[in-house]
C-alpha cells in the first residue's frame, strides 16, 4: 500500500500519519465528557461503521454513511439504528457492534462533531469513498486496518494497566508470529483480547505469498467489550474467523472443545488470581494449578489446544520461569520432562506500557524430531537472553527493533534447522544456549535463560587460555569469599554491641 493520495476530506494533509493523527485529534470532541475507556468505544464504533456502510452490499440506504450524518433527529439514534442494520445485513457481525450512541449521557453536539471528522476522513488510497472496490478494496481496507490498529494502540496507552486487557505490543506479537511462522491450518488463541494476534498472522501469511484463508481463526474473549473490538478488528482486515457466538470465559465454558489447533498465539492476562477453578479438570494433565495464580492453568490449557504436531507462543510473567510454589515448579517440572518446552525468552523491560511485571515468552512444540529436514531437539530446549535488546521510544515504553526481531527468530529456525534456518546453530554466551533434560533437572527444572547462556564473553576473556582463565576465576572468588567472610565477623560484632 502507498500512501500517495490519502488525505483528508479535500487534501488537508497526507499519509497514513496525517489520517492517525486527525482522527485521534476528533476522538478529543468526546474526551471532556466520557473517560478514555468509554470513548474508546465510541471512536472505533464509529470508524468501522463508516467502513461498513461502504463495504457491504446487502445495508439499506438508511445505513449509509451519508444517511447517518445528514437524516432527521438526533444522530445518536441514526447511528444506532445504523449498527444494528449492518449487524442484520452481515450475521458474523450479530451482537459485535455497540449500540451506545443514543443514550441519554452521551453529549449529541460532540457526537456529532466526531461523526463529521471521520466522515471527512477519505479511507481510499485515491479517489472518494465509494469508487472502484469501494471502501472494501484491498488498499482501502489496508488503510483502514492501519487506522483502526494505531487506535487499538493509542486508546492501550491512554488507559494504562487497563489497555493490556485487550492490546498486545506490536513488536511482541510480530516475534511470536515470525518464531512460530503460522503458514497454514488452525490458528487459535483463548484470551484473543482485540484479535491482534490473528491479524499479524494473517499479514504473516500474505507476506510469504501465501493466500487470504491458508488459516483458519479461532478465538475467545471473556470481555464483552473487548470481543466485539476483536470482531470489527477481523473484519476491517477482512478476515473470516469463529471468535465464538458470544463472549465466555475459557476456564468456566470453553467455546471450542474439540478444537486441536495447528498453531496458538497467546498473551493471558499475568498472575490472574480470579479464575474459575475445577480440580477435576481433564486439561490439568500436568497437575492442578493453584487457586491464587492462572498462569500454569492457561499453558495446561494451550498445550491441551495443540494437535499432534502443533506449536504455541505465549506470552508469561517472569516468575512462571522459576516460582517455588509447589505446584507451580511441580508443572513446570512435568512440561519439561514431556519435552513440550522448546524454547524459553526471557524479554527486555518495559514492552509492556500497560503493566510493570516482567515478562517472558514460552514456546511448546509437541514434535521436536528430525521432520521436514528440521535438526533433532528431542530432549533439548532453547534459551534466549534478549534482556538487552530493544530501543526506547520513551522514558516508560520500549519496542523490539525489526532486528531484534530477526534476530531472536533466525536463533530460533537455526536451532531448529530446516528451510527457515539462516545459518547452522550455534551458543552464543550471554544471549542463546541450548540445553539438555539433564542440566535442567539439575537446575531444578528452573528456565530463567540467563542461567543458562549465562555472560557474554569479553574480546579479553576470548582470547585468553582457558587454564590461565580459570586460575583467574579462582583467584577472584577466594578473594571475594574472604571478604565475605570479614564482613560477617563485622556484622557479628556489631550484633554483639547492640545486645550489650
Amino acid at each position: 500500500m502507498t500512501e500517495s493520495g490519502t488525505g483528508i476530506g479535500a487534501g488537508a494533509g497526507s499519509g497514513v500519519a496525517d489520517l492517525q493523527d486527525v482522527l485521534w485529534k476528533a476522538a478529543a470532541k468526546l474526551r471532556g465528557s466520557m473517560d478514555s475507556s468509554q470513548y474508546r468505544d465510541f471512536v472505533l464504533g464509529l470508524v468501522f461503521l463508516k467502513y461498513a456502510s461502504s463495504a457491504f452490499g446487502g445495508v439499506p440506504e438508511s445505513a449509509r454513511w451519508p444517511a447517518v450524518v445528514s437524516g432527521p433527529g438526533p444522530i445518536g439514534a441514526r447511528i444506532d439504528a445504523a449498527m444494528a442494520a449492518v449487524m442484520a445485513a452481515e450475521p458474523s457481525l450479530d451482537g459485535a457492534l455497540p449500540l451506545i450512541f443514543g443514550a441519554e449521557n452521551v453529549d449529541q453536539r460532540r457526537l456529532a462533531d466526531l461523526a463529521a471528522v471521520i466522515g471527512d476522513a477519505r479511507f481510499t488510497g485515491n479517489g472518494a469513498d465509494g469508487g472502484e472496490g469501494g471502501a472494501g478494496g484491498g488498499a482501502a481496507r489496508d488503510l483502514l486496518g492501519e487506522v483502526y490498529e494505531y487506535f487499538l494502540e493509542t486508546f492501550a496507552r491512554a488507559e494504562g494497566r487497563r489497555g493490556g486487557e485487550f492490546y498486545t505490543p506490536k513488536s511482541v506479537v510480530k516475534l511470536l508470529v515470525e518464531v512460530l511462522e503460522p503458514y497454514k491450518g488452525r490458528v487459535y488463541d483463548p484470551c484473543c483480547g482485540s484479535g491482534g494476534m490473528f491479524v499479524q498472522a494473517e499479514k504473516f501469511v500474505l507476506s510469504r505469498r501465501g493466500r487470504s484463508g491458508d488459516i483458519a481463526v479461532h478465538g475467545q474473549e471473556a470481555n464483552a467489550r473487548t470481543w466485539r473490538l476483536a470482531r470489527m478488528n477481523l473484519a476491517i482486515h477482512g478476515i473470516g474467523g469463529d471468535l465464538s457466538a458470544r463472549h465466555a470465559d475459557t476456564f468456566y465454558e470453553d467455546a471450542h472443545p474439540g478444537l486441536l489447533a495447528d498453531h496458538v498465539l497467546a498473551n493471558p492476562p499475568f498472575n490472574m488470581s480470579d479464575w474459575y477453578r475445577d480440580p477435576e479438570d481433564p486439561r490439568w494433565r500436568f497437575g492442578v494449578p493453584p487457586a491464587g495464580n492462572a498462569n500454569f492453568a492457561w499453558m495446561q490449557h494451550i498445550i491441551a489446544k495443540l494437535g499432534p504436531r502443533g506449536g504455541a507462543g505465549v506470552v508469561m510473567a517472569n516468575g512462571s520461569m522459576s516460582s517455588r510454589q509447589s505446584a507451580e515448579s511441580g508443572i513446570r517440572a512435568a512440561m519439561v520432562e514431556a519435552d513440550l518446552v522448546s524454547c524459553v525468552v526471557a524479554l527486555p523491560p518495559q514492552l509492556f506500557r500497560t503493566t510493570p511485571i516482567p515478562a517472558c515468552l514460552w514456546f511448546f512444540a509437541k514434535d521436536k524430531g528430525p521432520d521436514g529436514g528440521r535438526d533433532d531437539r528431542r530432549g533439548q530446549v532453547l534459551f534466549i537472553d534478549a534482556r538487552s535488546m530493544g530501543t526506547l521510544l520513551d522514558r516508560t515504553e520500549r519496542v523490539l527493533t525489526g532486528d531484534d526481531i530477526t534476530r531472536i527468530a533466525g536463533t530460533y529456525h537455526s536451532w531448529r534447522g530446516g528451510p527457515s534456518a539462516p545459518g547452522p546453530y550455534a551458543d552464543e554466551p550471554g544471549f542463546c544456549r541450548s540445553a539438555g533434560l539433564e542440566e535442567i533437572r539439575g537446575r531444578g527444572h528452573v528456565l530463567t535463560p540467563g542461567h543458562y547462556a549465562g555472560a557474554a564473553e569479553t574480546a579479553d576473556e576470548a582470547s585468553e587460555p582457558v587454564r590461565d582463565r580459570v586460575e583467574r576465576l579462582t583467584k577472584e572468588l577466594l578473594a571475594r569469599l574472604d571478604e565475605s567472610a570479614r564482613l560477617d565477623d563485622v556484622v557479628r560484632v556489631q550484633l554483639d554491641r547492640l545486645k550489650g
